[in-house]
Parts: C-alpha cells; sequence; structure tokens
C-alpha cells in the first residue's frame, strides 16, 4: 500500500495520540511541531514516511495498519470498551487494544467481523454506497415459505429503516425450523432479525459467515487470523 500524505489530525489519530476531534484540539494549542516548525492551522497534510511529527517535543510514529479477522461468540458486543460486556477486542493480544471493529454484529449473532486501526478501510466497508455483500445463515423458527423470502428480498418498511436482502435461500427445512442463507450489502442494526420477525418468524440463531470474498472457513469461535495483502485488495475492489 503505497503511503500518501494525509491530514495531520488523521495521522495524529491513527498514531494512537488522540481521537481525530481531540488531535484537532492538540494542533490549534500550538503542541504540534511538523519538521521543526509549529502548525495550528487545520488541513495541513504532512508524509507518515518522511515528516517528523512531534507533539509536546515528542515524537509521533505511524503505526501499521493491521487488518484482522474475528469469529465473534455470542456474548460479545462489537466495541472497543464495554463496561457491562466483553467485547471482540478482548480476543485480540493487548497491544492490539487500540484497535477497532469494523461495523457490528448484535450481541447475540456470531461470525465474522473485522478489525483494523485504518479508518478508511473501515469506511469502505460499512458506508452503505459501497455495498459490501455480507452473508448470513439463519437457523429460523417455522416453515419459512418461498413466498416470504420473496418478500424479504423485495424490502419491508420498519421503523422508519427499509430494510431488504440482496438474496436470500433455503438450506435446510422441516415443520419447525428453516436454515436459510442471505446476502446483506447494508447491515443495519438487527436487520436479519427484523425482516424474519417481520413475517411471524423468530431467528434463533444468527452467523454471519461471509464479507466480500472473506469467507469465516475454518477459523474458530473466539478466534482470530491476520488478513493477507491479496485479501485486504480483493475486499478494497468493492468499493
Amino acid at each position: 500500500f503505497a503511503f500518501v500524505k494525509i491530514r495531520l489530525q488523521k495521522f495524529l489519530a491513527d498514531a494512537g495520540v488522540a481521537s481525530r476531534r481531540s488531535s484537532e484540539k492538540i494542533i490549534s494549542d500550538g503542541r504540534v511541531q511538523v519538521n521543526g516548525k509549529e502548525v495550528r492551522m487545520m488541513g495541513v497534510k504532512v508524509d507518515p514516511r518522511h515528516d517528523e511529527v512531534t507533539v509536546d517535543g515528542l515524537p509521533v510514529r505511524a503505526r501499521n495498519k493491521i487488518y484482522a479477522a474475528v469469529n465473534k461468540p455470542v456474548g460479545y458486543v462489537c466495541s472497543r470498551k464495554d463496561e457491562r460486556s466483553k467485547t471482540v477486542i478482548d480476543l485480540l493480544p493487548p497491544d492490539w487494544s487500540h484497535l477497532y471493529p469494523v461495523g457490528r454484529l448484535d450481541k447475540d449473532t456470531e461470525g465474522l467481523i473485522f478489525v483494523t486501526n485504518d479508518g478508511d478501510f473501515s469506511l469502505k466497508l460499512t458506508h452503505p454506497r459501497y455495498a459490501v455483500p455480507k452473508t448470513y445463515f439463519a437457523f429460523v423458527a417455522g416453515r419459512v415459505s418461498p413466498a416470504t423470502l420473496e418478500k424479504i428480498c423485495k424490502g419491508i418498511e420498519d421503523k422508519g429503516e427499509f430494510l431488504k436482502a440482496k438474496s436470500a435461500e433455503i438450506h435446510e427445512i422441516n415443520n419447525s425450523h428453516s436454515t436459510v442463507e442471505l446476502v446483506l450489502t447494508e447491515g443495519k442494526n438487527r436487520e436479519v432479525r427484523r425482516l424474519f420477525a417481520a413475517h411471524g418468524h423468530k431467528v434463533d440463531q444468527l452467523s454471519r459467515t461471509q464479507i466480500g470474498r472473506i469467507r469465516l472457513g475454518e477459523l474458530p469461535v473466539g478466534k482470530w487470523r491476520t488478513l493477507t495483502e491479496s485479501e485486504i485488495k480483493s475486499l478494497l475492489a468493492h468499493t
């Protein structure tokens, strides 16, 4: 990945100095120097390879970008910190505590989620305009009919939001339960559960198995692995 010039506040945020907004205040307070010169103006860009950046006289180093896939267990939340619940970050090495989840899976859902410290990567995988496909397996109470799947793919209005699946296919079915594979491109809050609830079905188990071309595969529940460069490129190719 080629380095390009980035805004100073983004560089500070990526390096773990502070959030982007807090970094703006650090700059405006005159605490930052670039190549020995004090910078107070917003909009200044730096080259992480060549420019020397200091805060309060201490050098700031660019952090290596980290991209990892996690198989989130049920009961974990997708945030960096939560006083009441375990988070996906708790599953990572201690020195990766600065990473954050890319998007969300609700607490009752398991499966594939990415973690990173690359804000642009996160944006491109979560913003609706990029429509990165995400695949889910839902274990649903009741016998789901083809007509219901058709309605789920056409979409519904729920609580002021339009929800829909890009595709939905029954894998197994009996009189008490159905296993359905769905592909979504937005991933609104609890979208799969809300889609089925609107048609009288409760989702008993839900797992995300794929994002873009990256499959969960054999990654055990609660474990993680780093993404390869080709996998990262394939994800960004959707955007």
